[in-house]
């Protein structure tokens, strides 16, 4: 570029030649950091008070770049803005436009820092914006797994392992189980929103500046806990990004888990459940169908995030200090993140309040697959008989069962007492369902006043964490 065609760019000065048409588009990261705007003006505010409190901008000054950039965002946000590809990304776009209204102040506020700490302040800022949103979806889909798990707490269905059936236990306890689940989520994402709340602004390109900055002044305006120790380090590091993409993938392959079984409880082969047909769509041939989408769809986005947190690894793994232009990388892959997270936690927040359970196919199916047998054992154990002892002999006795097309509870009282003199008329209180739930009465237990003594905690503790 010519040397009057250079002082377009922010950084011309000491280039000769124009950039190339297609490395400008290449380059540029205006299409998706736009997104930021918000972010972007709120940290250029805040540094213009803190230049003006060390009188590097005067009052004035101040004054007439914060009403500008307060100007420049209702451009934005009423679609009358223009973003140039030529101005490269959102920080470049909105500081040309401020120039363009203000004249001279406006192109004082890039004293004292760079985009590379104004890009770092800029996405952690939005990032704990959007952690607080997540939040919220993820509070209001544990709310709706408690209102389920009340109203199912005694309802029973059989446990699985290895997709066999196990024990009785009760679709409260299994929606409690969800509930886990999420509230470690909860934990994980509120420990990368602490982590991620430290201002990096006032590192400048790397080294730090020669100029006073009130970088405590900054993060007090800005709402960060703290300022960032080492000015390297401050305008490199991702592992914010990094750790949520990290609780993000935990968080979906937790719902993927969840999207499986309601998959399976939905298809015919169990009928356990009905998907409101609001969150199913039809076949374009098979007039019969109604598939489970939303699910299917929630379990297919677990591998998209895992896609990114493995991006984001490889972007980092091998970049020399400080900031590169690789860095550019981790925005697509982290508001897709974004995204995705936060539209599978809404769909399922509004869908799993309607999913309703076929009682009558749940109380047939916990009479299948000797689901008591080890509630046999246990009752072998209570009159002296050696827990593996009690194995071999209710082993006999589902062998029994099977040969005969029999549920354990269809056995004779004779049968059971050819296997151990320790049985008697009692045995039958024990094999049936209701009664081995409710006998899981230990913390943490199945039965259903367990349940709802954890769906009272629950309660309780997100009570406590919504603010």
């Amino acid at each position: 570029m010519s040397n009057k065609e250079s002082k377009n760019k922010p950084w011309g000065g000491r280039f000769t030649e124009s950039t190339d048409a297609f490395v400008e588009e290449f380059t540029a990261s205006v299409g998706f950091d736009q997104r930021m705007y918000a972010q972007d003006i709120a940290g250029s505010q805040a540094h213009a008070r803190m230049l003006a409190r060390i009188n590097i901008l005067s009052a004035d000054e101040c004054d007439a770049i914060v009403s500008a950039l307060d100007e420049i965002k209702q451009e934005i946000e009423a679609g009358d803005f223009e973003w140039r590809v030529d101005l490269e990304d959102v920080h470049m776009n909105i500081e040309s436009r401020l120039v363009e209204k203000i004249g001279e102040p406006g192109k004082k506020l890039h004293t004292g820092r760079s985009r590379n700490d104004q890009v770092a302040t800029d996405i952690r800022l939005y990032m704990r914006a959007q952690c607080d949103l997540i939040d919220q979806e993820l509070l209001r889909f544990q709310t709706a797994i408690l209102a389920v798990a009340e109203r199912e707490a005694a309802t029973l269905m059989p446990g699985f392992t290895h997709l066999q059936v196990a024990q009785v236990i009760t679709v409260g306890h299994h929606m409690m189980a969800w509930y886990e689940m999420l509230t470690r989520d909860r934990s994980r994402l509120q420990d990368c929103r602490a982590r991620l709340n430290t201002l990096p602004l006032g590192s400048a390109a790397l080294a730090g500046t020669p100029f006073p900055l009130d970088r405590d002044y900054v993060a007090d305006q800005l709402g960060f806990d703290a300022v960032s120790r080492n000015s390297l380090d401050a305008v490199s590091d991702r592992d914010f990004a990094i750790e949520f993409c990290s609780f993000a993938s935990i968080l979906l392959m937790h719902m993927s888990r969840m999207s499986e079984e309601l998959v399976l409880w939905a298809s015919q082969q169990f009928e356990f459940i009905e998907l409101p047909d609001s969150f199913c769509t039809g076949s374009s041939i098979m007039p019969q169908k109604k598939n489970p989408d939303v699910p299917e769809l929630v379990r297919g986005k677990s591998g998209r995030v895992f896609g990114h947190l493995m991006s984001m690894l490889t972007l980092m793994k091998s970049q020399v200090l400080a900031y590169n232009k690789d860095n550019q990388e981790d925005k697509e892959p982290l508001f897709d993140t974004i995204d995705t997270v936060l539209g599978c936690l809404r769909v399922y927040a509004d869908m799993v309040p309607h999913v309703q359970f076929n009682h009558e196919q749940l109380t047939m199916a916990v009479t299948k697959g000797y689901a008591t047998a080890t509630d046999l054992a246990d009752y072998l154990v209570s009159k002296g008989v050696a827990f593996r002892d009690a194995h071999e002999v209710v082993g006999r006795a589902v062998r029994i069962a099977i040969d005969a097309g029999k549920e354990l509870a269809q056995l004779d009282l004779a049968q059971y007492q050819s296997l151990s003199t320790a049985i008697s008329d009692d045995v039958y209180a024990v094999l049936e369902a209701q009664g081995s739930a409710s006998s899981k009465n230990v913390t943490g237990g199945t039965s259903p006043q367990q349940v709802k003594q954890q769906i009272q905690a629950a309660r309780a503790a997100l009570k406590s964490t919504s603010v």
